[in-house]
């Protein structure tokens, strides 16, 4: 059974940078550790804007410029980057909060064979449970798990209202 990792922006701007917070900053050695010791494959998501993304509809409701293609805050982390150093994986850039091409990706990658998935990262209600939701609706027999010490919300409490509504449908969350 082949076993996938999909690490959800871990991104500057996410971590210590526009919209960081000190729980994304604790969960950075966490998620560095679960991709240095994962046997798999991985798939890193990358939150994507451009210069215009003030105008866009994300924009107008979070005005807060992030993750423009090219700065610094649209980076992994260093801490990141350097777990991921001498992996597999593949990088997908996203302009929205779940990515529609990431289930396609897996399916490529799984060759018909049967796979798992475990999922981390930021923001916990935001990006991390609308990518959880976009797998479990493609891959329904597949199981999927969300590491809860490897993500971060936007606060604590929106943490754990997004962690309940994964395990309501039915993802573990670990």
């Amino acid at each position: 059974m082949k076993r996938f990792l999909v690490a959800v922006d871990l991104q500057n701007d996410f971590i210590d940078g526009a919209l960081g917070t000190k729980e994304a900053e604790a969960i950075v050695p966490a998620a560095a550790e679960k991709i240095r010791g994962f046997d798999g494959e991985i798939f890193v998501t990358l939150d994507t804007h451009l210069d215009n993304y003030m105008e866009t509809a994300e924009g107008r409701m979070l005005p807060v410029p992030h993750c423009i293609k090219g700065t610094d805050g649209w980076r992994l982390s260093g801490e990141i980057e350097k777990a991921l150093a001498g992996k597999k994986y593949t990088a997908v850039e996203k302009l929205t909060f779940g990515s529609v091409e990431l289930p396609e990706k897996i399916r490529k990658a799984a060759g018909g064979e049967d796979f798992t998935i475990e999922i981390i990262g930021l923001c916990t209600d935001i990006c991390v449970v609308s990518n959880a939701l976009i797998l479990k609706a493609n891959f329904p027999e597949a199981p999927i798990s969300a590491d809860a010490r490897c993500c971060a919300g936007v606060t604590p409490e929106k943490h754990e209202a997004a962690l309940e509504t994964m395990r309501s449908c039915q993802i573990t969350v670990a």
